[in-house]
């Protein structure tokens, strides 16, 4: 391991991942590896290791976590050629497969692999590759999966995905325009199953594995069915939903408005479910 450039640990990245401040996931694997893949990090982006002088000088520096295969030399050059351009770069300790038996310390390896980073199914025909931005549709004036959707798809599906809203009656002639995929209306790709809401279906169709997005379904599924017994907060994300919606007559305002509170919800989630709190009422007054 090349000690003389800044790394991340799995550990240190998942608490991350999902945040509206997280880093930009960079996948540098060559393209031999990363074409027969089936899965990348959340919301990776994807460039091949040729490109990333290129990619460096295009776009404007941030932050940014960047991996290969095993994290040895290709993501080393790719964050040595970003950091000298500017960026906050690291590379991924031990990459997406968490470290190379017979190369990595055996030590890295269990520590890498002992907290393995959630993946994200590639889906070439919903648009999701990595390599380009998606393009999603749906109807207007949304509530709520139709808020919750576009939330989780850019906090960890595709950051740079584009949305659109249409009538009921037009997304599908619109999406054949725009090259972009319908969701949460009959007959879409991304819909209603049975009880289950468009967010749900977005978790199963991308392999998205964490409790606390299963948690923050539940919640969504709640409040978009009517059923608020589900969760104790379902009641509470539909009413905010529903005040959000008065509050903004433009569709995009609206999902602009709302992604903050799905980022706390998440982050309720995520680490906050065992706080609890309380104040108590008529207390004796003091002697």
């Amino acid at each position: 391991m090349d000690t003389a450039l800044p790394s991340i640990s799995p550990a240190e990245l998942i608490p991350r991942l999902g945040r509206a401040d997280a880093p930009l996931l960079l996948d540098v694997r060559r393209r031999a590896r990363f074409d027969p893949a089936t899965s990348l990090l959340p919301g990776a982006r994807y460039c091949a290791p040729e490109d990333v002088a290129a990619f460096a000088r295009r776009e404007a520096p941030r932050e940014v976590v960047v991996y290969c295969v095993y994290g040895h030399e290709v993501s080393h050059g790719a964050t040595q050629l970003l950091r000298d351009a500017g960026w906050n770069a690291r590379y991924l300790q031990g990459g997406i497969e968490g470290g190379e038996a017979g190369v990595d310390r055996l030590e890295d390896i269990g520590r890498w692999r002992g907290t393995p980073l959630p993946r994200m199914a590639k889906r070439p025909d919903l648009g999701v590759t990595g390599e380009r931005p998606s393009r999603w549709i749906t109807r207007a004036r949304p509530k709520i999966d139709r808020i919750a959707c576009p939330w989780l798809i850019l906090r960890f599906i595709d950051p740079r995905a584009q949305f659109f809203y249409a009538p009921a009656d037009e997304v599908f002639a619109q999406a054949k325009k725009l090259d972009a995929i319908p969701f949460d209306i009959e007959n879409a790709p991304i819909s209603h199953v049975w009880e289950r809401c468009s967010f749900d279906a977005l978790l199963q169709a991308f392999d998205l594995r964490l409790p606390a997005l299963d948690a923050l379904a539940a919640i969504v599924r709640g409040a978009d069915t009517s059923r608020l017994d589900l969760t104790a907060q379902s009641g509470g994300l539909l009413a905010l939903s529903l005040g959000l919606s008065r509050l903004h007559a433009d569709d995009h305002a609206m999902l602009q408005a709302a992604l903050p509170l799905y980022d706390a919800l998440y982050a309720w989630c995520r680490e906050g479910r065992g706080e609890t709190h309380s104040w108590t009422a008529h207390a004796a007054a003091a002697a």
